[in-house]
Parts: C-alpha cells; sequence; structure tokens
C-alpha cells in the first residue's frame, strides 16, 4: 500500500511524517503562508505523500512548486468543521466569492467584486441586506480568501467600510484549488455536501481512517455497522499505522478510539486547556458523569440544568479562580462549556438533553485551589474498624 515510503531511510520517513502532518492541518499550502517553508521538501517527497495520502486515506494530493492541496473530505453535515471565523452567511457569501472570481481576471476593484458578489447572490436566490452584520459576514469571507493566498491587497484594504475602496490581485492557480467537490456532478448544493463527504475508494476503510485522523473521538455506536465492525477487527494495525504515517496516538476504549496528537499540532481545540472555559469544562465532567447512568452505547444523559448547576457550584466554590466576565454572566458560561464539549466530541445534543461521551471519563481532575469558605467538599465518611491480628491477643 505504502511501497514508496517503506523504501525511505528514516531520516526521508520522518521527514514524509512531517509533512503528511502539516498537509492534514494546511490543506491549501502555499509559498509565503504558513508553514510554505516546507514546500520544498514537500515537493523533494510528492510520490511518497501522494501515495500516502490515496492509499491510506483515498485523498487526492496536489503538488507544485508555488503550492500543494491536499483534497480532504467534505465535512458533511457535521457543525464542528466549518470555518470558525466565518458564520453561516460569511460561508454563503465565500461561496459566492468564488463564484463571482472565477473569469473575473487577474485584477478587480474592491467596488466591484462586491458588485459582483451580490450579483450573484441574487441569482442564486440569496437575499442581500444591506447593513452592517451583511458587511462584516461578507468583509469575513473575504479576509478568509486573504489568509489562504487566493486574493492579495494590492491597494487598500478589504474592510467592512461600505465606502472603502482597493485594488485586489487574485492568484488564478490557488483560485482554481479552493473547490476540491465534484461539482459537475452535483445537481444542487445538498447532493454536492453530499458526494464531498462521501468515503474514498476503499469505502469502509477509507471512511474509518478520515474519521480517526480528523474527528478526536470516535464512536461505534456512530458507524455504520459493517464500518464498527472493521474498526473493531483492525483496532491495533489502525493505531500503529496512526503513529508511523501521522505522528498520532490512538487509545482504544470499549466504547471507541480516542486519538490524539503528543506535539498538538494537529489538534484544533487543546484540552485540558488554559482559560476559565476549557477548566471549567474540565471540571464539571466527573460530576456531571456521576449524575445518571450510562445508555447502552456508553453515553451519560444530563439535562441542561445540571451543566448549569455545576458550573455555578464551581463558579462559587472558587471565585478566584475565574475571569470576571464568567462569573457575571453564568448563562454565557454554560453555553461556552457545553460548546466546546460538543466541539471535542465529549457532548452532543439530543432531545432536548445532552449525551456525554463515555470518553470523558479519561479525565478526573481535582481543583487545586483552596475552595470558599462553606463551600469545602463533605468529608468522607469514616470506615468501619476491621479485625486487627492484635484483637485476638487482648481477648486472651
Amino acid at each position: 500500500m505504502t511501497a514508496v515510503f517503506d523504501e525511505l531511510g528514516d531520516i526521508d520517513a520522518a521527514n514524509v511524517v512531517r509533512c503528511a502532518r502539516v498537509l492534514l492541518r494546511r490543506p491549501l499550502l502555499r509559498a509565503g503562508g504558513p508553514d510554505g517553508d516546507l514546500l520544498p521538501m514537500i515537493y523533494r517527497h510528492r510520490a511518497a505523500l501522494q501515495e500516502l495520502f490515496a492509499a491510506r486515506l483515498g485523498y487526492r494530493l496536489v503538488v507544485e512548486r508555488r503550492f500543494a492541496r491536499l483534497g480532504k473530505s467534505g465535512a458533511g453535515q457535521d457543525p464542528t468543521r466549518g470555518e470558525p471565523a466565518l458564520s453561516p452567511r460569511g460561508h454563503a457569501y465565500l461561496a459566492l466569492t468564488l463564484a463571482a472570481l472565477t473569469g473575473i481576471g487577474r485584477q478587480v476593484l474592491l467596488s466591484r467584486l462586491v458588485s459582483d458578489v451580490r450579483a450573484a447572490a441574487a441569482e442564486a436566490g440569496v437575499a442581500v441586506v444591506d447593513d452592517p452584520a451583511d458587511r462584516r459576514a461578507l468583509t469575513a469571507a473575504l479576509r478568509n480568501l486573504v489568509s489562504l493566498g487566493v486574493i492579495t491587497e494590492t491597494e487598500g484594504t478589504v474592510a467592512a467600510d461600505a465606502g472603502a475602496e482597493a485594488l485586489i490581485t487574485i492568484d488564478t492557480d490557488l483560485l482554481g484549488q479552493v473547490v476540491v467537490g465534484p461539482l459537475a456532478e452535483a445537481a444542487d448544493p445538498a447532493e454536492l455536501v453530499e458526494l464531498a463527504a462521501s468515503s474514498g475508494p476503499r469505502d469502509v476503510a477509507h471512511a474509518v481512517r478520515r474519521k480517526l485522523v480528523e474527528d478526536p473521538v470516535v464512536h461505534y455506536a456512530d458507524l455504520a455497522p459493517e464500518q464498527a465492525r472493521w474498526l473493531r477487527e483492525h483496532r491495533t494495525t489502525e493505531a500503529r499505522a496512526l503513529e508511523r504515517y501521522f505522528g498520532l496516538v490512538a487509545e482504544s476504549r470499549a466504547e471507541g478510539v480516542v486519538v490524539s496528537d503528543p506535539e498538538d499540532y494537529l489538534t484544533d481545540v487543546v484540552f485540558p486547556g488554559p482559560g476559565t472555559v476549557a477548566r471549567v469544562a474540565l471540571l464539571a465532567l466527573p460530576e456531571l458523569l456521576s449524575r445518571s447512568e450510562p445508555d447502552e452505547a456508553g453515553f451519560h444523559p444530563v439535562d441542561g440544568r445540571d451543566v448549569a448547576e455545576v458550573c455555578r457550584e464551581l463558579v462559587e466554590a472558587h471565585p478566584a479562580a475565574w475571569s470576571r466576565q464568567a462569573a457575571e454572566d453564568h448563562q454565557e458560561l454554560v453555553r461556552a462549556v457545553l460548546e466546546l464539549l460538543r466541539r471535542l466530541g465529549l457532548a452532543r445534543p439530543a432531545d432536548g438533553r445532552w449525551l456525554l461521551s463515555p470518553a470523558a471519563h479519561r479525565w478526573s481532575p481535582r481543583p487545586d485551589a483552596t475552595p470558599a469558605p462553606g463551600k469545602e467538599p463533605e468529608p468522607p465518611a469514616p470506615e468501619p474498624a476491621g479485625w486487627s491480628l492484635f484483637d485476638e491477643m487482648e481477648d486472651g
């Protein structure tokens, strides 16, 4: 499956793994951008990298001297895989901007581009309201393309100011690499999302491996029966392959597999992590897990009120440990904690409640600060006295 990789020496193999990790994190890699200094190495090892991604994940890799594009699978219906800086309307404007840029030439004024984008929106039946929120969404989409190197601010700056003007230069080579979904095969947007998220040529193997590489937690209950069966049968060999080819560590549990990156390079959200929200979420897990029995799949159902109560108890018990905003806006803290757990795959909404993943049992944290007066935990009940060897001697 990976003949070219297997023939490499230790140093070259380590470099291929390093390049593969960079491409997983930055699927559109360009000269002058983040990690762009690795492009010469990626170009040198392109045969091994192309074979590795094709064989292991069913991904197509395009490598040129100026850029490299890894065609990863789409997010599908997963709401945690979008661009964090873009709202739903921002994502819509991103698609409309790509459509407007096609065939526009190598340079265009910002005002002309905005006009073309709004014309494309009208043609697609997308309502446009020229208000501050709408302008911010469009600006966020344009800023995203600037960060990718697809457009460059030659004169002026892309900003939400309706009266600002700028001259924009388009990198047509990168523009053609942004969309990797099968546009010609899709009859409508819904079908495009479905086709882009479909598994690779080796249906079951590629589908499961993609989940292991992209998701921090993979539950057997979330997989199709044939996928769950395949993963159970191959979990040991797949764990070795994840470490060998991508530097990832897999932890097998009865309910599924947890995959982590020891270097945190491929980690979208570091957990446990700094900040009030991350620390409250970590400390809340043991108490929330103890409040219900697991279902057949190992998930613990909890109510939103339980989460709010546990968060409030933590804030009140250690008032000096949290940010002032978290202590004052309890509702926002609870929302942020649940959102973090959802992004990590440790919680999911279901029928008005939340299901906590059995993977949450891997953490058993304890606060390292002294509780506020009156909030100290109750001491454990004394254990009953046991039989002693000296008891018999005393009786004698």
